[in-house]
This record gives structure tokens, C-alpha cells and sequence, in this order.
């Protein structure tokens, strides 16, 4: 690694933030080291097969060969100073980077040329575009190419609102790129393995091409300048410079996203992609303004785009400075709380190196701001920033679940704090006790995510969690009505007990929870003893014949007695359990199930599979509609029990290489009998014993 701390750090303006995202497996992390390489920061490219990557270097991340968060990584290139933020591919783990994307002054979006990669892009591209962050795509592994680019562009267009916009063209030869022309220089250069390409005569064999795709090239970017079509028209050749600066504003307005070519892998295309990021890519007062941030205002401002949990360091606040200067000892505050800067770290990959400062559009580590969370906009000063509207994080919905049980009883209050602290680094889980079945249940985005987060648990906090499906919450209703007697009679020595109550028990509509009621004449029940009653009859209700919490039930006291001297608030609480012990079980109980409305978000491709999904696991189709502002995609309604949804992602995701959303909410309760409800009470019995 060069050492950054000798290296004097660059002015402001000359400081810029790039995400590089993707879908899972492009080559993200091989081109961050590529970019590093290329840069001179470190001596070496490493790779993910041999775990020696600059980025992906947590345990968790070698152990499965994927990110399982944001890599960061910084360096300088012409004497511009680039931070680097590698955001996972994988859908289960893409959330980690979402506050991250928002400050960056432009994306790199990685991928191969290939067709199937389209409806993953369309998820990647839309986030960019609805941040309004202007991004590259950088078409990776040229050398695994076999499809013209003249012919991969038009194909991956769909996944893009904005136009592709074909900025080089590759050199074959025997099938086999060796470099590429670059439209807008007019340039041919010859690919040079992990070293800069160097340019030669254009060969003769690429004429024809060149000439169509650089008028394509410059039709594209006539589109949004008047002048440059005019000089089209007039076939006139337009001049260098303008070429260049319509790329630049173009790419600053949102209106077109370049595509690059290259190899990561082998350091093919690395220098050009990083000359476009120096000259196309717009500067921090840009990205303010994107943001909706007061300029001028003096104040040191930064916005928190991780938490990290370090066992030298305590908690790491990760975050992007958009203005002033932070030092050492300083104190900010957020909307999250307050905080006094405890060490200010560069960050690489899992290695932090402490330094004096951070200036504006540089990403650093700040140590100890306990009360500061991914999302925050903070500032030093005595008050909070006021919030901005376009720096917002909302969390991912969970979409898939581990009961969490603990192998060492000591551990139990260790693993509540320690939940807390691993919600704090990754937004996409969460962890709760189930109020029904009492399970502490750990939620996020898929197995793996689940998988990598107990495997944390282990690796920071020395936490050993058994991991089992969770418990389905069912409920328990009844079909009949009774009036049945309870009483409780004691007698001890002395005072005794004494409580007669006389119950009337019925069913309510679905829907209707619990209803208490009295109709007691004369005070044969008195006054002050029937909230006793009334909270009997709740104990009753929490465990009901069949073992479940009762639901949709009427229960009202129509009589009783009572005696002056052994009568209680405990003997008539007692006499009501005893009537509804013996009213339930005459009631005729049925079991309940949750049934979930779900809206599922699919390329329009896999719908028919989905249909025949949602059916295997006894659901009703509702109907379904375009995906409104996603073409090529539907979006299925359905109604759902709860215990069917389950691994639904799965299976999701499977049928639609990875980009099947769902979202799900209670709807209803219905009754389950037959088979399935034999062995659910079964199960629930054994459990019990």
C-alpha cells in the first residue's frame, strides 16, 4: 500500500467520490484493485481467488468469495484525489452502499455483455437515476467477449432510461481484443497487461466502424446541443473540445451514461476510465447543489455513510465531508445525537491510519460518535443541521428470518446489546422478540445475509447462536357459545378465598379481537371485583385450548356471588380462569392462520412462473399491473398465508436471477383445518413438551 499519510492531501476541489456498483460477480472489487494499481497505490493488483484483494477483506468476505459490504479505498491520479466505494452486487447485501451513493459525485457501473445481466442492471440503474447520480458503465472482461459491442449496447439499452452512449470501440485480432479506438480523440491504443495502454497508428481494419459508431457517438450528444447537431447537419466536422464538454455537461445533467470498455482483471481500459473520471466528472459544489445543500454557509458539515464496530478503535462513523474542515476533538451533532470526535482515520478496505484532519469531498473514519448513526448529517458547531430532504435512509423491508437460539444461557443479555450494536453497521437487519411464539428472531435480506450476520456475532463478539426456521404466529378462535360457571373456594385458616362468576362466552366476528362486557343485577358480583374478572378471562385468552392466543371472542359476566368477608381481586381473577378453562374447550376452537396481502415485483419475463408460485403455496392471485415507471416489469398481488412466505425470496429470487422483489402485510385471519392444521397442532404439542 503507498503511504497515503506522507502523501500531502489534495485541495478540495480536486477531491472526488466515486461508488462502483454492479450486479454480483461484474468484477466490482477487481476494479477497485485495478484502479489502485493503476494509481500506484499499491505495488500489486491482487485478486478475489486468491483473497488478496484490497478490498473484500473481512473474514466473512473471503469465506464466501463475495462483498459483504462496502469497500472503500483511496488514492490520486494526476494529481486528483479519488475515494473509492465498492458497493456489493449481491442483492443481499446492495443496501450496505445506498448511503454511500448519495454523496458520491458519480457511479462506475461494472458489468458484463450479457443480455441476462439486464434486468439486474435495470435495479442498479434506476437507484442511480432516482438519486440523480451521474454514472458511467464500464463494460468489463472484454476478453471474454463474443458478441460485437456495436450489438451488446443496443441489447443492455433497457436496463438504462438514459441513452448509452458508445465511447470506444475495441481492436480485434484473432478474436481476441488488443485494444480499443477512442471516439471522441479520434486515438487507437493497444491494451498493455497491468500497465498503461499505449497508442498506435489507427489500424486500417477498424475504418468503417470507428466512422459508424463515432457519428452514432456525436448524434447522441446532438441531442442535447443545438450547435453540435448544426455542424452534424452541415457535415461539418465538429471541433475536439466541444465533443469533450458535451460529454462532461451530459453526464452532469443526467441526461446520458457513457459506456467504457475493458478488463479488470487484466488492468485493460483502467487509464482511460480513470482519465473520463478526471475530466468528465463533476466536483463537490456540484454534488451540494444535487443535494439541495446551502453553499457558502462556512459551516463543517459531513454525512454518515457506515457504522463499524472496531476493537481498537470502538465504533467508526464512516462518512463524506460536503464542507468546512473536521479535526480531531471536535464536536458535532445530529439529528441522532451529539458526539466529540475521537480520531480521524483513512480508510482502506479493514485498515484505518490516523491523521490530523479531513477537508471537504474527502471520505474518512471518525472515532467514537456513539450517538451518530448511518444516515446522519452532522456538523460541528453547537446545533444540528437542519435535515435535507434528498439525504434520507430508509432501511430495506426484511425479507427472510433465523430463530436465534443461544448455546451458553450467559450469553442471553450479551447477545441483546450486541444486536444492537450489529443493527447499527447493517441497516438491512433486524432483530426482535416474537411477542407470540417468543423467539428472538433475526431478519434481513436473504440466507447469506443472515448467515454472514451470525457468523459477525461469532467473529467480533465471541457469540455462538443456533439458527432454526422461526415459529409461524397461528391464533385460535371459536366456532360455539357456552355459559359456563366458575368458582373458587379456599379455605386455610383465617381469611379464605371466594369468587363465583357465571360466564357467557361467544364467538365475534373476524377481526373483532376481545369483548368484555357485565349485565350483573342486584351487586351479585360487586363493583370492584369485575375488572378482576375482566382480567381473568385476558389470562385465559393468551393460551387457549388448542395452545394459541384466542382472538374474536365475546365474553360477558352475567352473574355470580360473592362473600363478604373471603372474597378478593385474586379469587375472582381465579374463578374466571376456571370458567374460561372449561367454556373454551366446549366452544369448539379452530385454529387460525395469517394470510398476508404481498405485491411482487418481477420481470415481466418470469411472471407466469410466479403465477404458478403464488398457487404451490396456497395462494390466491389478486391480480397484477406494469411495475409503474420500470419497463418490463409486473407487479402480482396476491393473498398469501403467512407460514407460506417463509423462503418465499428464495424461490423469488431463483426464478429471476436475483431481482424478484415482494412486499408483504397482515390482511386477514382465517381458519386452517384438515391436514395442515393436525400438524401444526402436532408440532406445537411436541415443542411444548
Amino acid at each position: 500500500m503507498g503511504d497515503d499519510a506522507a502523501r500531502p492531501r489534495q485541495a478540495t476541489e480536486k477531491t472526488r467520490c466515486i461508488a462502483i456498483v454492479g450486479p454480483y460477480l461484474s468484477g466490482k472489487t477487481t476494479l477497485l484493485d485495478a484502479l489502485l494499481a493503476r494509481m500506484g497505490e499499491i505495488p500489486r493488483q491482487g485478486t478475489v481467488k486468491d483473497g488478496t484483494t484490497v478490498g473484500d477483506d473481512t473474514a466473512e468476505a473471503r469465506a464466501h468469495g463475495m462483498s459483504v459490504g462496502v469497500n472503500i479505498a483511496s488514492g490520486t491520479f494526476l494529481d486528483d484525489h479519488f475515494t473509492f466505494i465498492d458497493v456489493p452486487g449481491s442483492v443481499e447485501f446492495q443496501h450496505d452502499g445506498d448511503a454511500a451513493l448519495q454523496v458520491a459525485d458519480a457511479a462506475i457501473v461494472v458489468s458484463e455483455p450479457d443480455p441476462k445481466r439486464v434486468p439486474a442492471l435495470q435495479v442498479v440503474f434506476k437507484r442511480l437515476e432516482e438519486l440523480g447520480v451521474p454514472h458511467f458503465l464500464f463494460l468489463n472482461k472484454i476478453d471474454t467477449f463474443d458478441t460485437p459491442v456495436r450489438d451488446i449496447v443496443p441489447v443492455l439499452q433497457p436496463a438504462s432510461s438514459l441513452p448509452l452512449v458508445l465511447r470506444q470501440i475495441p481492436i480485434w485480432e484473432n478474436g481476441i481484443a488488443t485494444g480499443y479506438v477512442d471516439l471522441a480523440s479520434e486515438r487507437a491504443y493497444v491494451y498493455r497487461e497491468h500497465a498503461p495502454s499505449e497508442i498506435i497508428e489507427m489500424p486500417r481494419t477498424v475504418d468503417g466502424r470507428r466512422a459508424d459508431a463515432r457519428f452514432q457517438m456525436l448524434e447522441q450528444l446532438a441531442d442535447y446541443d443545438d450547435q453540435l447537431m448544426e455542424q452534424l447537419l452541415e457535415d461539418l466536422e465538429p471541433p475536439r473540445d466541444l465533443i469533450f464538454d458535451d460529454l462532461a455537461r451530459e453526464l452532469r445533467d443526467g441526461l446520458i451514461c457513457p459506456v467504457l470498455l475493458g478488463s479488470a482483471e487484466h488492468g485493460h481500459g483502467i487509464g482511460r476510465l480513470l482519465k473520463a473520471l478526471r475530466h468528465e466528472v463533476s466536483l463537490l459544489d456540484v454534488t451540494r447543489e444535487r443535494l439541495g445543500l446551502a453553499a457558502g454557509d462556512g459551516k463543517a458539515q459531513a454525512f454518515a455513510i457506515k457504522s463499524v464496530n472496531t476493537s481498537h478503535a470502538g465504533k467508526m462513523t464512516f462518512a463524506r465531508v460536503l464542507s468546512g474542515a473536521f479535526n480531531d476533538g471536535d464536536t458535532v451533532r445530529a439529528a441522532s445525537g451529539a458526539g466529540k470526535v475521537s480520531g480521524i482515520f483513512d480508510i482502506t478496505g479493514e485498515a484505518f491510519e490516523k491523521r490530523g484532519k479531513a477537508v471537504a469531498g474527502e471520505v474518512v473514519g471518525f472515532g467514537r460518535l456513539d450517538d451518530i448513526q448511518t444516515g446522519d448529517l452532522m456538523q460541528v458547531g453547537a446545533a444540528a443541521p437542519e435535515p435535507v430532504e434528498r439525504l434520507t435512509i430508509t432501511p430495506p423491508e426484511p425479507v427472510y428470518a433465523f430463530a436465534l437460539g443461544i448455546n451458553d444461557r450467559k450469553d442471553e443479555v450479551k447477545l441483546t446489546t450486541t444486536a444492537q450494536k450489529l443493527s447499527e453497521e447493517d441497516l438491512g437487519l433486524r432483530f426482535k422478540t416474537c411477542e407470540a411464539t417468543h423467539e428472538l428472531v433475526l431478519s434481513g435480506q436473504g440466507e447469506m445475509h443472515l448467515r454472514v450476520a451470525v457468523e459477525r456475532l461469532k467473529r467480533k463478539w465471541g457469540l455462538e447462536v443456533a439458527t432454526e426456521k422461526p415459529a409461524n404466529a397461528y391464533k385460535e378462535t371459536i366456532k360455539g357459545s357456552t355459559t359456563v360457571r366458575g368458582r373458587h373456594k379456599k379455605q386455610s385458616g383465617g381469611h379464605g378465598q371466594f369468587g363465583d362468576v357465571l360466564l357467557e362466552i361467544s364467538p365475534l366476528p373476524r377481526g373483532s379481537g376481545f369483548k368484555f362486557s357485565e349485565t350483573i343485577v342486584g351487586g351479585a358480583v360487586p363493583k370492584q371485583f369485575i375488572p378482576s374478572v375482566e382480567a381473568g378471562v385476558r389470562d385465559t385468552l393468551k393460551s387457549g385450548p388448542l395452545g394459541f392466543e384466542v382472538v374474536d371472542v365475546a365474553v360477558v359476566l352475567k352473574d355470580g356471588s360473592a362473600h363478604s368477608v373471603d372474597s378478593s381481586d385474586m379469587a375472582f381473577r381465579q374463578a374466571a380462569r376456571l370458567a374460561m378453562n372449561d367454556g373454551l374447550s366446549e366452544c369448539k376452537p379452530v385454529l387460525l392462520e395469517e394470510i398476508m396481502r404481498v405485491e411482487i415485483a418481477v420481470p415481466n419475463e418470469a411472471t407466469p412462473r410466479i403465477n404458478a408460485m403464488i398457487s404451490q403455496r396456497r395462494g390466491q392471485i389478486l391480480g397484477f399491473d406494469g411495475r409503474e415507471g420500470w419497463p418490463g416489469w409486473d407487479v402480482v398481488e396476491a393473498s398469501m398465508p403467512a407460514a407460506e412466505i417463509g423462503d418465499l425470496i428464495i424461490e423469488l429470487r431463483s426464478a429471476t436471477a436475483g431481482t424478484g422483489t415482494f412486499h408483504a402485510e397482515f390482511d386477514h385471519l382465517a381458519e386452517l383445518s384438515g391436514r395442515l392444521a393436525e400438524q401444526v397442532l402436532a408440532a406445537h404439542r411436541e415443542a411444548a413438551e
